[in-house]
Protein backbone atom coordinates (compact mmCIF):
# COMPACT_ATOMS: atom_id res chain seq x y z
CA UNK A 1 0.00 0.00 0.00
CA UNK A 2 3.44 2.02 0.96
CA UNK A 3 4.33 2.34 -2.91
CA UNK A 4 0.87 2.70 -4.37
CA UNK A 5 0.88 6.09 -2.07
CA UNK A 6 3.94 7.04 -2.93
CA UNK A 7 4.14 6.86 -6.55
CA UNK A 8 5.38 9.78 -8.70
CA UNK A 9 4.29 10.17 -12.21
CA UNK A 10 7.16 11.22 -14.39
CA UNK A 11 8.11 14.39 -15.46
CA UNK A 12 7.63 13.14 -18.88
CA UNK A 13 4.57 11.74 -18.15
CA UNK A 14 3.38 15.23 -16.99
CA UNK A 15 4.18 17.32 -19.98
CA UNK A 16 2.93 14.53 -22.15
CA UNK A 17 -0.70 14.88 -20.67
CA UNK A 18 -0.61 19.15 -21.62
CA UNK A 19 -0.38 18.01 -25.72
CA UNK A 20 -3.45 16.03 -25.38
CA UNK A 21 -6.23 18.27 -27.15
CA UNK A 22 -8.93 17.80 -24.79
CA UNK A 23 -7.06 18.82 -21.95
CA UNK A 24 -4.09 21.58 -23.84
CA UNK A 25 -3.95 24.88 -22.35
CA UNK A 26 -3.46 27.68 -24.96
CA UNK A 27 0.21 29.13 -24.44
CA UNK A 28 -0.10 32.78 -24.67
CA UNK A 29 1.93 34.65 -21.46
CA UNK A 30 5.60 36.61 -21.72
CA UNK A 31 7.66 37.38 -19.03
CA UNK A 32 6.36 40.72 -18.54
CA UNK A 33 2.82 38.84 -18.43
CA UNK A 34 4.10 36.41 -15.49
CA UNK A 35 5.78 39.54 -13.58
CA UNK A 36 2.96 41.54 -13.75
CA UNK A 37 0.73 38.80 -12.77
CA UNK A 38 3.33 38.43 -9.60
CA UNK A 39 2.87 42.12 -9.00
CA UNK A 40 -0.38 41.95 -9.44
CA UNK A 41 -1.17 39.61 -6.37
CA UNK A 42 1.50 40.21 -4.31
CA UNK A 43 0.71 44.15 -3.85
CA UNK A 44 -2.26 44.56 -2.34
CA UNK A 45 -3.91 45.75 1.21
CA UNK A 46 -0.35 44.82 2.86
CA UNK A 47 1.66 47.52 1.74
CA UNK A 48 -1.40 49.95 2.58
CA UNK A 49 -2.01 48.58 6.08
CA UNK A 50 0.45 46.04 7.57
CA UNK A 51 3.85 48.71 6.94
CA UNK A 52 2.42 51.26 9.58
CA UNK A 53 0.73 48.33 11.91
CA UNK A 54 4.07 46.01 11.89
CA UNK A 55 6.54 49.67 12.43
CA UNK A 56 4.11 50.89 15.64
CA UNK A 57 3.36 47.45 17.64
CA UNK A 58 6.68 45.35 16.10
CA UNK A 59 9.89 47.77 14.76
CA UNK A 60 9.38 51.14 15.11
CA UNK A 61 11.50 52.49 11.64
CA UNK A 62 13.32 48.98 11.20
CA UNK A 63 10.14 47.65 9.98
CA UNK A 64 12.21 48.28 6.74
CA UNK A 65 14.46 46.28 7.68
CA UNK A 66 11.91 43.69 8.16
CA UNK A 67 10.48 43.52 4.97
CA UNK A 68 14.27 42.77 3.68
CA UNK A 69 14.09 39.88 5.96
CA UNK A 70 10.71 38.41 4.98
CA UNK A 71 11.68 39.51 1.28
CA UNK A 72 15.25 37.22 1.40
CA UNK A 73 12.75 34.20 3.14
CA UNK A 74 10.53 34.28 0.04
CA UNK A 75 13.60 34.43 -1.87
CA UNK A 76 14.60 31.07 -1.24
CA UNK A 77 11.54 29.89 -1.98
CA UNK A 78 11.01 31.65 -4.91
CA UNK A 79 14.65 30.04 -6.25
CA UNK A 80 12.86 26.68 -5.66
CA UNK A 81 9.72 27.50 -7.29
CA UNK A 82 11.65 28.75 -10.49
CA UNK A 83 13.32 25.16 -10.73
CA UNK A 84 10.79 23.11 -10.97
CA UNK A 85 8.32 25.70 -13.01
CA UNK A 86 11.09 26.04 -15.47
CA UNK A 87 11.58 22.24 -15.01
CA UNK A 88 8.01 21.14 -14.84
CA UNK A 89 6.34 23.73 -17.35
CA UNK A 90 2.61 22.11 -16.17
CA UNK A 91 -0.03 23.89 -14.58
CA UNK A 92 -0.79 22.71 -10.98
CA UNK A 93 2.37 24.85 -9.46
CA UNK A 94 3.22 22.98 -6.12
CA UNK A 95 0.69 20.39 -6.60
CA UNK A 96 2.31 19.17 -9.80
CA UNK A 97 5.92 19.50 -8.48
CA UNK A 98 5.10 17.55 -5.59
CA UNK A 99 3.79 14.31 -7.85
CA UNK A 100 6.95 14.21 -9.75
CA UNK A 101 8.84 14.45 -6.59
CA UNK A 102 7.16 12.73 -3.12
CA UNK A 103 4.73 10.95 -4.99
CA UNK A 104 1.01 10.78 -5.09
CA UNK A 105 -0.37 11.43 -1.49
CA UNK A 106 1.70 14.35 -0.59
CA UNK A 107 0.47 16.16 -3.73
CA UNK A 108 -3.01 15.02 -2.96
CA UNK A 109 -2.03 16.84 0.04
CA UNK A 110 -0.29 20.20 -1.12
CA UNK A 111 -3.12 20.66 -4.00
CA UNK A 112 -6.01 20.13 -1.29
CA UNK A 113 -3.99 22.76 0.95
CA UNK A 114 -3.64 25.29 -2.28
CA UNK A 115 -7.65 24.57 -3.41
CA UNK A 116 -8.40 25.72 0.44
CA UNK A 117 -5.74 28.59 0.23
CA UNK A 118 -7.02 29.78 -3.07
CA UNK A 119 -10.49 29.63 -2.08
CA UNK A 120 -10.32 31.55 0.84
CA UNK A 121 -7.86 33.90 -0.74
CA UNK A 122 -10.13 35.00 -2.98
CA UNK A 123 -13.11 35.09 -0.88
CA UNK A 124 -11.44 37.35 1.67
CA UNK A 125 -9.98 39.79 -0.74
CA UNK A 126 -13.52 40.40 -2.74
CA UNK A 127 -15.02 41.00 0.59
CA UNK A 128 -11.93 43.56 1.53
CA UNK A 129 -12.71 45.14 -2.07
CA UNK A 130 -16.26 44.99 -1.09
CA UNK A 131 -15.47 47.31 1.75
CA UNK A 132 -13.80 49.93 -0.19
CA UNK A 133 -16.05 50.39 -2.50
CA UNK A 134 -18.99 50.77 -0.31
CA UNK A 135 -16.52 53.75 1.31
CA UNK A 136 -16.49 55.31 -1.96
CA UNK A 137 -19.83 55.08 -2.73
CA UNK A 138 -20.65 56.48 1.05
CA UNK A 139 -18.90 59.13 -0.01
CA UNK A 140 -20.74 59.83 -2.92
CA UNK A 141 -23.83 59.39 -1.73
CA UNK A 142 -24.87 56.28 -2.72
CA UNK A 143 -25.69 53.61 0.43
CA UNK A 144 -26.41 50.36 -0.16
CA UNK A 145 -29.02 48.11 1.59
CA UNK A 146 -27.89 46.81 5.03
CA UNK A 147 -28.88 43.07 3.44
CA UNK A 148 -27.02 43.79 0.32
CA UNK A 149 -23.70 44.90 2.38
CA UNK A 150 -22.62 41.37 4.10
CA UNK A 151 -23.11 39.93 7.03
CA UNK A 152 -20.74 41.96 9.47
CA UNK A 153 -23.17 44.08 11.21
CA UNK A 154 -26.60 42.82 9.79
CA UNK A 155 -29.85 42.06 11.36
CA UNK A 156 -30.91 38.61 10.19
CA UNK A 157 -30.67 38.46 5.95
CA UNK A 158 -27.03 39.53 4.83
CA UNK A 159 -25.28 38.94 1.57
CA UNK A 160 -22.22 40.51 0.04
CA UNK A 161 -23.51 41.29 -3.61
CA UNK A 162 -20.55 44.04 -4.50
CA UNK A 163 -18.13 40.81 -3.40
CA UNK A 164 -20.02 38.36 -5.40
CA UNK A 165 -20.62 40.57 -8.44
CA UNK A 166 -16.74 40.86 -8.45
CA UNK A 167 -15.56 37.39 -8.44
CA UNK A 168 -18.33 36.73 -11.41
CA UNK A 169 -17.07 39.10 -13.49
CA UNK A 170 -13.83 37.64 -13.02
CA UNK A 171 -15.14 34.40 -13.53
CA UNK A 172 -15.96 35.48 -16.98
CA UNK A 173 -12.73 37.88 -17.91
CA UNK A 174 -10.82 34.17 -16.75
CA UNK A 175 -13.04 31.79 -19.04
CA UNK A 176 -12.42 34.06 -21.64
CA UNK A 177 -9.10 33.73 -22.07
CA UNK A 178 -5.83 34.34 -19.85
CA UNK A 179 -4.27 36.93 -22.53
CA UNK A 180 -7.25 38.71 -21.81
CA UNK A 181 -6.60 38.19 -18.22
CA UNK A 182 -3.59 39.50 -19.24
CA UNK A 183 -4.20 43.18 -20.49
CA UNK A 184 -6.77 43.76 -17.70
CA UNK A 185 -4.31 43.03 -14.94
CA UNK A 186 -2.21 44.81 -16.79
CA UNK A 187 -3.81 48.03 -16.99
CA UNK A 188 -5.15 47.80 -13.09
CA UNK A 189 -1.03 47.19 -12.10
CA UNK A 190 0.00 49.93 -13.41
CA UNK A 191 -2.53 52.06 -12.08
CA UNK A 192 -1.85 50.32 -8.43
CA UNK A 193 1.80 50.99 -9.29
CA UNK A 194 1.82 54.54 -9.50
CA UNK A 195 -0.46 55.38 -6.77
CA UNK A 196 2.34 53.58 -4.43
CA UNK A 197 5.24 55.53 -6.76
CA UNK A 198 3.16 58.60 -5.82
CA UNK A 199 3.23 58.10 -1.84
CA UNK A 200 6.93 57.22 -1.80
CA UNK A 201 7.91 60.54 -3.99
CA UNK A 202 5.22 62.64 -2.94
CA UNK A 203 5.57 61.53 1.07
CA UNK A 204 9.56 61.89 0.69
CA UNK A 205 9.59 65.79 0.58
CA UNK A 206 7.57 65.19 4.29
CA UNK A 207 10.04 63.15 5.71
CA UNK A 208 11.16 64.54 9.34
CA UNK A 209 14.67 62.95 10.22
CA UNK A 210 13.86 62.68 13.56
CA UNK A 211 11.44 60.40 13.07
CA UNK A 212 13.26 57.86 12.50
CA UNK A 213 14.89 58.41 16.25
CA UNK A 214 15.55 55.78 17.31
CA UNK A 215 15.78 53.42 14.37
CA UNK A 216 15.57 50.18 16.40
CA UNK A 217 13.85 51.01 19.52
CA UNK A 218 14.44 49.37 22.61
CA UNK A 219 13.07 45.60 23.31
CA UNK A 220 10.21 44.97 24.94
CA UNK A 221 9.12 41.24 26.44
CA UNK A 222 6.26 39.74 25.30
CA UNK A 223 4.47 37.74 28.05
CA UNK A 224 3.86 34.23 26.74
CA UNK A 225 0.12 33.53 26.11
CA UNK A 226 -1.69 30.33 26.87
CA UNK A 227 -4.80 30.38 24.61
CA UNK A 228 -5.22 28.97 21.70
CA UNK A 229 -4.76 32.35 20.03
CA UNK A 230 -1.11 32.55 21.15
CA UNK A 231 1.91 31.34 18.55
CA UNK A 232 2.04 27.57 18.27
CA UNK A 233 5.77 27.92 19.83
CA UNK A 234 4.38 29.46 22.90
CA UNK A 235 2.21 26.39 23.78
CA UNK A 236 5.11 24.23 22.76
CA UNK A 237 8.35 25.34 24.60
CA UNK A 238 7.00 28.40 26.35
CA UNK A 239 8.99 31.08 24.39
CA UNK A 240 7.49 34.40 23.50
CA UNK A 241 8.50 36.51 20.68
CA UNK A 242 9.67 40.31 21.98
CA UNK A 243 8.74 43.42 20.21
CA UNK A 244 11.16 46.17 19.14
CA UNK A 245 15.01 45.99 19.40
CA UNK A 246 16.68 43.17 16.84
CA UNK A 247 14.35 40.01 17.75
CA UNK A 248 11.73 42.83 17.37
CA UNK A 249 13.24 42.89 13.22
CA UNK A 250 12.82 39.31 12.88
CA UNK A 251 9.07 39.15 15.01
CA UNK A 252 8.00 42.04 12.46
CA UNK A 253 9.32 39.77 9.60
CA UNK A 254 6.61 37.07 10.40
CA UNK A 255 4.08 39.53 10.60
CA UNK A 256 4.66 41.21 7.36
CA UNK A 257 5.91 38.01 5.03
CA UNK A 258 2.28 37.53 4.10
CA UNK A 259 2.42 41.24 2.42
CA UNK A 260 4.88 38.99 -0.04
CA UNK A 261 2.11 35.82 -0.45
CA UNK A 262 1.19 35.53 -4.56
CA UNK A 263 4.27 34.79 -6.52
CA UNK A 264 3.69 31.44 -5.92
CA UNK A 265 0.47 31.56 -7.62
CA UNK A 266 2.97 32.68 -10.91
CA UNK A 267 3.90 28.93 -10.95
CA UNK A 268 0.47 27.95 -11.47
CA UNK A 269 0.38 29.59 -14.96
CA UNK A 270 3.62 27.30 -16.66
CA UNK A 271 1.45 25.86 -18.81
CA UNK A 272 0.08 28.69 -20.62
CA UNK A 273 3.71 30.38 -20.83
CA UNK A 274 5.25 30.98 -24.57
CA UNK A 275 8.58 30.03 -23.15
CA UNK A 276 8.31 28.65 -19.81
CA UNK A 277 12.02 27.84 -19.26
CA UNK A 278 13.39 30.91 -19.74
CA UNK A 279 10.53 33.43 -18.77
CA UNK A 280 8.97 31.49 -15.18
CA UNK A 281 12.30 31.84 -13.39
CA UNK A 282 12.27 36.05 -14.77
CA UNK A 283 8.22 36.18 -13.94
CA UNK A 284 8.89 34.90 -10.17
CA UNK A 285 11.91 36.30 -9.15
CA UNK A 286 10.91 39.33 -10.71
CA UNK A 287 7.96 40.04 -9.34
CA UNK A 288 9.10 39.55 -5.92
CA UNK A 289 12.46 41.98 -6.48
CA UNK A 290 10.14 44.72 -7.38
CA UNK A 291 7.60 44.18 -4.63
CA UNK A 292 10.71 44.24 -2.41
CA UNK A 293 11.92 47.56 -3.17
CA UNK A 294 8.24 49.16 -3.39
CA UNK A 295 7.87 47.74 0.44
CA UNK A 296 11.04 48.88 1.58
CA UNK A 297 10.57 52.13 -0.05
CA UNK A 298 7.21 52.85 1.38
CA UNK A 299 8.10 51.61 5.10
CA UNK A 300 11.27 53.90 4.97
CA UNK A 301 8.63 56.73 3.76
CA UNK A 302 5.75 55.91 5.87
CA UNK A 303 7.83 55.95 9.37
CA UNK A 304 9.77 59.59 8.28
CA UNK A 305 6.48 61.20 7.83
CA UNK A 306 4.75 60.41 11.35
CA UNK A 307 6.56 58.95 14.21
CA UNK A 308 6.03 55.06 14.69
CA UNK A 309 4.49 55.72 17.94
CA UNK A 310 1.94 58.04 16.15
CA UNK A 311 0.97 55.81 13.15
CA UNK A 312 -2.59 54.61 12.69
CA UNK A 313 -3.11 50.76 12.59
CA UNK A 314 -6.00 50.51 10.00
CA UNK A 315 -5.25 52.86 7.46
CA UNK A 316 -1.30 54.35 8.71
CA UNK A 317 -0.40 55.53 4.72
CA UNK A 318 -3.59 57.14 4.42
CA UNK A 319 -3.73 58.81 8.06
CA UNK A 320 -0.31 59.96 7.57
CA UNK A 321 -1.18 62.00 4.90
CA UNK A 322 -4.02 63.61 6.71
CA UNK A 323 -1.84 64.27 9.74
CA UNK A 324 0.22 66.90 7.83
CA UNK A 325 -2.77 68.59 5.90
CA UNK A 326 -2.83 66.42 2.98
CA UNK A 327 -5.70 64.52 3.03
CA UNK A 328 -6.37 64.40 -0.92
CA UNK A 329 -3.39 61.78 -0.71
CA UNK A 330 -5.36 60.07 1.17
CA UNK A 331 -8.23 59.56 -1.28
CA UNK A 332 -5.96 58.47 -3.42
CA UNK A 333 -4.44 55.84 -1.48
CA UNK A 334 -7.73 54.31 -0.66
CA UNK A 335 -8.63 54.98 -4.76
CA UNK A 336 -5.25 52.47 -5.43
CA UNK A 337 -5.79 49.91 -2.93
CA UNK A 338 -9.39 49.17 -3.46
CA UNK A 339 -8.50 49.19 -7.62
CA UNK A 340 -5.24 46.82 -6.15
CA UNK A 341 -7.61 44.36 -4.50
CA UNK A 342 -9.30 43.51 -8.27
CA UNK A 343 -5.94 42.43 -9.54
CA UNK A 344 -5.58 40.04 -6.13
CA UNK A 345 -8.98 38.60 -6.27
CA UNK A 346 -8.85 37.59 -10.16
CA UNK A 347 -4.66 35.90 -9.96
CA UNK A 348 -6.02 34.05 -6.68
CA UNK A 349 -9.21 33.04 -8.31
CA UNK A 350 -6.77 32.10 -11.97
CA UNK A 351 -4.23 29.71 -9.17
CA UNK A 352 -7.13 27.75 -7.90
CA UNK A 353 -8.40 26.86 -11.12
CA UNK A 354 -5.45 25.62 -12.56
CA UNK A 355 -4.27 23.32 -9.52
CA UNK A 356 -8.28 21.90 -9.88
CA UNK A 357 -7.53 21.50 -13.77
CA UNK A 358 -4.34 19.99 -12.68
CA UNK A 359 -5.73 17.53 -10.30
CA UNK A 360 -8.89 16.55 -12.84
CA UNK A 361 -6.41 15.62 -15.25
CA UNK A 362 -4.35 13.23 -13.26
CA UNK A 363 -8.02 11.63 -12.06
CA UNK A 364 -7.58 12.52 -8.57
CA UNK A 365 -10.71 14.88 -9.06
CA UNK A 366 -13.31 14.25 -11.63
CA UNK A 367 -12.35 14.00 -15.35
CA UNK A 368 -15.14 15.74 -16.56
CA UNK A 369 -13.60 19.38 -15.36
CA UNK A 370 -9.81 19.00 -17.18
CA UNK A 371 -11.65 19.58 -20.70
CA UNK A 372 -10.80 22.90 -22.09
CA UNK A 373 -13.10 25.30 -23.70
CA UNK A 374 -13.08 24.46 -27.99
CA UNK A 375 -12.46 28.39 -28.71
CA UNK A 376 -11.07 29.82 -25.23
CA UNK A 377 -8.88 26.86 -24.73
CA UNK A 378 -9.55 27.99 -21.01
CA UNK A 379 -10.50 25.18 -18.09
CA UNK A 380 -13.61 26.86 -18.37
CA UNK A 381 -15.80 23.91 -16.55
CA UNK A 382 -13.70 24.36 -12.65
CA UNK A 383 -13.31 28.14 -13.26
CA UNK A 384 -16.91 28.55 -13.32
CA UNK A 385 -17.72 26.24 -10.74
CA UNK A 386 -15.00 27.63 -8.47
CA UNK A 387 -16.61 31.40 -9.35
CA UNK A 388 -19.33 30.78 -8.76
CA UNK A 389 -19.22 28.23 -5.06
CA UNK A 390 -16.58 31.27 -4.03
CA UNK A 391 -19.18 34.21 -4.65
CA UNK A 392 -21.49 31.99 -2.53
CA UNK A 393 -18.86 32.28 0.13
CA UNK A 394 -17.73 35.98 -0.08
CA UNK A 395 -21.10 36.69 -0.34
CA UNK A 396 -22.59 34.90 2.77
CA UNK A 397 -19.73 34.28 5.47
CA UNK A 398 -17.91 36.89 7.30
CA UNK A 399 -14.02 35.12 6.85
CA UNK A 400 -11.90 37.00 9.46
CA UNK A 401 -11.28 34.29 11.27
CA UNK A 402 -10.43 31.70 8.51
CA UNK A 403 -8.08 34.61 6.58
CA UNK A 404 -4.74 33.09 8.34
CA UNK A 405 -5.54 29.53 6.58
CA UNK A 406 -4.66 31.36 3.47
CA UNK A 407 -1.05 31.97 5.35
CA UNK A 408 -0.44 28.60 6.81
CA UNK A 409 -1.23 27.08 3.59
CA UNK A 410 1.19 28.98 1.24
CA UNK A 411 3.87 28.11 3.89
CA UNK A 412 3.05 24.57 3.70
CA UNK A 413 3.64 24.85 0.37
CA UNK A 414 6.87 26.57 0.47
CA UNK A 415 8.04 23.44 2.90
CA UNK A 416 7.24 20.62 -0.23
CA UNK A 417 8.60 22.73 -2.75
CA UNK A 418 12.24 22.69 -1.18
CA UNK A 419 11.85 19.76 -0.08
CA UNK A 420 10.99 18.47 -4.06
CA UNK A 421 13.81 20.00 -5.56
CA UNK A 422 16.31 18.10 -3.24
CA UNK A 423 14.47 14.66 -4.01
CA UNK A 424 14.17 15.42 -7.47
CA UNK A 425 17.70 16.31 -7.81
CA UNK A 426 18.63 13.20 -6.66
CA UNK A 427 15.98 11.06 -8.44
CA UNK A 428 16.22 12.32 -11.89
CA UNK A 429 19.85 13.74 -12.06
CA UNK A 430 19.62 13.68 -15.68
CA UNK A 431 16.33 16.40 -15.87
CA UNK A 432 17.78 19.15 -18.32
CA UNK A 433 17.26 22.27 -15.69
CA UNK A 434 16.42 25.46 -17.95
CA UNK A 435 17.25 27.20 -14.10
CA UNK A 436 18.77 25.62 -11.58
CA UNK A 437 18.67 26.40 -7.12
CA UNK A 438 22.09 27.22 -6.08
CA UNK A 439 23.49 25.91 -3.22
CA UNK A 440 21.10 22.59 -3.07
CA UNK A 441 20.63 21.04 -0.85
CA UNK A 442 21.68 23.62 1.75
CA UNK A 443 19.30 26.42 0.12
CA UNK A 444 16.49 24.59 -0.06
CA UNK A 445 17.15 23.28 3.69
CA UNK A 446 17.34 27.06 4.87
CA UNK A 447 14.67 27.73 2.97
CA UNK A 448 12.50 25.41 5.31
CA UNK A 449 13.84 25.65 8.30
CA UNK A 450 12.74 29.48 7.74
CA UNK A 451 9.57 28.70 6.73
CA UNK A 452 8.78 26.51 9.43
CA UNK A 453 9.88 29.61 11.97
CA UNK A 454 6.93 31.30 10.38
CA UNK A 455 4.77 28.61 10.80
CA UNK A 456 5.39 28.21 14.60
CA UNK A 457 4.86 32.08 14.72
CA UNK A 458 1.03 31.34 13.94
CA UNK A 459 -1.99 30.96 16.18
CA UNK A 460 -2.39 27.35 17.41
CA UNK A 461 -5.95 27.72 15.82
CA UNK A 462 -4.86 28.28 12.75
CA UNK A 463 -3.16 25.07 12.78
CA UNK A 464 -6.21 23.36 14.31
CA UNK A 465 -8.57 24.54 11.68
CA UNK A 466 -5.83 23.22 8.92
CA UNK A 467 -5.80 20.05 10.42
CA UNK A 468 -9.26 19.75 10.48
CA UNK A 469 -9.15 20.70 6.56
CA UNK A 470 -6.38 17.84 6.02
CA UNK A 471 -8.42 15.38 7.60
CA UNK A 472 -11.49 15.52 5.16
CA UNK A 473 -8.64 16.07 2.57
CA UNK A 474 -7.70 12.06 3.41
CA UNK A 475 -10.85 11.13 3.23
CA UNK A 476 -11.72 12.43 -0.35
CA UNK A 477 -8.63 10.45 -1.17
CA UNK A 478 -9.21 7.01 0.06
CA UNK A 479 -12.64 6.96 -1.00
CA UNK A 480 -12.24 8.86 -4.38
CA UNK A 481 -8.80 10.04 -5.67
CA UNK A 482 -6.64 7.11 -5.32
CA UNK A 483 -8.86 4.42 -6.89
CA UNK A 484 -9.46 6.96 -9.62
CA UNK A 485 -6.30 8.10 -10.41
CA UNK A 486 -4.97 7.82 -13.85
CA UNK A 487 -1.59 6.77 -12.07
CA UNK A 488 -2.88 4.22 -11.08
CA UNK A 489 -5.52 2.76 -13.31
CA UNK A 490 -2.35 2.75 -16.05
CA UNK A 491 -0.55 0.20 -13.39
CA UNK A 492 -3.51 -1.69 -13.11
CA UNK A 493 -3.70 -2.30 -16.77
CA UNK A 494 0.42 -2.83 -17.40
CA UNK A 495 -0.27 -5.21 -14.45
CA UNK A 496 -2.91 -7.02 -16.51
CA UNK A 497 -0.68 -6.97 -19.90
CA UNK A 498 1.92 -9.12 -18.53
CA UNK A 499 -0.11 -11.44 -16.58
CA UNK A 500 -3.00 -11.88 -19.68
CA UNK A 501 -5.73 -11.09 -17.72
CA UNK A 502 -7.17 -7.85 -19.04
CA UNK A 503 -10.38 -6.35 -17.85
CA UNK A 504 -13.51 -7.28 -19.88
CA UNK A 505 -14.16 -4.99 -22.70
CA UNK A 506 -10.88 -3.69 -22.25
CA UNK A 507 -10.16 -3.26 -25.68
CA UNK A 508 -6.47 -3.37 -27.72
CA UNK A 509 -5.44 0.17 -28.59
Amino acid sequence: MRSTLFRTKKVEQSILDTEEPEHALKKSLSALDLTVFGVGVIIGTGIFVLTGKVAKENAGPAVSLAFVVAGVVCALAALCYAEFASTLPVAGSAYTFSYASLGELPAWIIGWDLVLEFALGTAVVAVGWSGYIRSLLDNAGWHLPEYLSGRDGAHGFGFDILAAALILVLTCILVIGMKLSARVTEVVVAIKVAVVLIVIIAGAFFITADNYKPFIPKAQPVAAGGSLKAPLIQLMVGWAPSNFGVMGIFTAASVVFFAFIGFDVVATAAEETKNPQRDMPRGILGSLLVCTVLYVAVSIVVTGMQHYSQLSVDAPLADAFKAIGHPWYAGVISFGAAVGLTTVCMILLLGQTRVFFAMSRDGLLPRFFSRVHPRFRTPHRPTILLGVVIAVIAGFTSLSELAQLVNIGTLFAFVVVAIGVIILRNTRPDLHRAFRTPWVPVLPIVSVLATLWLMLNLPAETWLRFAIWMVIGFLVYFLYGRSHSRLARHEETTVADVSGDRPPGDAQA
